[in-house]
């Protein structure tokens, strides 16, 4: 058996991303516990056929954890077939039984079947994680709701939102990135018991005479493991059911790559209204001590764009698998399907710890809004005047002539004078007084439905939530 340590090759999904529990659904030890599962329930299937005894079925209960790799890996070596190696194994432990195990069966219908058993599995860990996020959000959404901030459209600053609002945004796409994955996990099915290219010949053989069908035989199996089966299949389920995973498990990460790079804005110290939990004794940097890098945020951000390439492979795979079936999507699924999951739970882990634990910094927030909002407001001010019975085209330019003046003053590091520039021009004062100039121009007010329409996205979340 191959011993892994750190002294050669191991994937960093082994030990440093992804959590025990999912590293266990895609571990080598509980695949073939599942393929024992499948065997078992094929042969108390068959037993109703009259072809298995209940003695031969209570030895194969009886060893079904018995999980011996190093024999199995050893036979492997020599007949190069990993599951006739896992049969063999297991064959060598119930010697009463040994000659049932797989019976009628080709290799894909045990190992597709298991696999569909392992995405299950996967997905509801997945949701249960995604889920944990969204709370987060839910938290810190109702927190901020009517925090107002500014909002940049090209980068650069635009008009006033609020903290909770720009968060609600992400927390809107996350929660049908979860409803879309809670109907991908509905829709996953094996392939059942077809045999070797998936017409269930074998199995019509089988249990000719017996009493039941072989299509009865198949819905017994499915019905003792828990899961749908797809009416016609090849060698293999299809695998645009792959396809429609690893779509699902992408668009999450879509969200959670746009949340993580936006967030990297908002910590640069420009804006810097942000910023990641730190802890006591992190280093941020080993050439400069005073830096406090979005490390976290961006490593959602490279895992999540890995996640992203398997898309293609994945679509090659359902699109590729020429007429029954061919061998050339195997190596890359064991990759592929595992490692999906593992990069997803990572960034879904690691961005539930940054939401959870992020800093909002006022005075980062007040500087903004202090340089930056009157701008904002001015269009607030546009409106009144139009209201006031003022020509809406020539106000537009007054205002549009005393902000670009305003606007190279902040450029060249000046204060902002264009509330006194505003508050004096003879053109404004014609419709409004001083008074009603100086509220209008209090940027922070200037957020439509903001706070409203956040509590309306966390209403939704907090339905989704609640569900059981």
């Amino acid at each position: 058996m191959t011993e892994f340590s750190h002294d050669t090759f191991i994937s960093p999904f082994t030990w440093r991303y992804g959590s025990s529990e999912m590293r266990s659904i895609f571990s080598e030890r509980h695949k073939r516990e599942l393929l024992r599962t499948i065997w078992i329930a094929l042969a108390r299937a068959e037993a109703k056929a009259g072809l298995v005894t209940d003695e031969q079925i209570a030895e194969l209960e009886e060893h079904r954890k018995d999980i011996d790799i190093e024999t199995a890996s050893r036979i492997e070596a020599e007949i190069k077939h990993d599951l006739m190696a896992e049969i063999r194994t297991y064959a060598a432990q119930c010697p009463k039984a040994g000659a049932i195990i797989h019976l009628g069966a080709t290799s894909m219908d045990v190992l597709d079947n298991m696999d569909a058993l392992r995405l299950k599995e996967a997905l509801r860990l997945i949701i249960s994680e995604a889920r944990a996020l969204l709370s987060a959000f839910l938290e810190k959404m109702e927190a901020y709701a009517e925090l107002p901030c500014m909002a940049f459209t090209h980068l650069q600053p635009a008009e006033i939102t609020t903290v909770g609002y720009r968060l609600a945004q992400s927390a809107q796409d996350l929660l049908e990135d979860v409803q879309e994955l809670e109907a991908v996990l509905a829709s996953v099915r094996g392939k059942g018991m077809k045999g070797a290219v998936g017409t269930g010949a074998s199995y019509k053989e089988l249990v000719a005479g017996s009493g039941i069908t072989s299509i009865e035989l198949e819905r017994l199996v499915m019905e003792e493991l828990g899961l749908e089966c797809y009416e016609a299949a090849t060698q293999i389920y299809t695998r645009k059911q792959d396809l429609r995973v690893i779509s699902a498990l992408c668009a999450l990460c879509c969200t959670l790559y746009k949340f993580s790079a936006d967030f990297r804005i908002m910590q640069s110290p420009p804006v810097g209204e942000w910023s990641e939990p730190f802890g006591a004794k992190q280093v941020g940097s080993s050439a400069m001590p005073f830096k406090r890098n979005p490390i976290n945020c961006e490593k959602v951000d490279s895992l999540t764009r890995f996640v992203s390439s398997m898309y293609m492979t994945a679509w090659q795979n359902g699109a590729t698998t020429f007429l029954e079936r061919t061998l050339d999507d195997s190596a890359n699924r064991r990759i592929l399907l595992p490692e999906a999951f593992l990069a997803t739970e990572e960034a879904l882990i690691t961005l539930t710890r940054v939401v959870s634990g992020m800093s909002f910094h006022e005075s980062a927030r007040r500087r903004l809004m202090d340089t930056y909002g009157i701008f904002s407001a001015t269009e607030r001010l546009l409106m009144e005047l139009g209201k006031a019975g003022a020509d809406r085209q020539e106000m537009h330019e007054v205002i549009r002539e005393e902000s670009l003046k305003a606007w190279a003053e902040v450029q060249n590091g000046n204060e902002n004078n264009l509330r006194e520039n505003l508050l004096s021009d003879r053109r404004i004062l014609a419709y409004l007084s001083r008074e009603k100039i100086d509220s209008l121009l209090d940027a922070s007010a200037y957020t439509g439905d903001a706070g409203k329409r956040t509590l309306m996205v966390a209403r939704r979340i907090r339905q989704e939530l609640d569900r059981p």
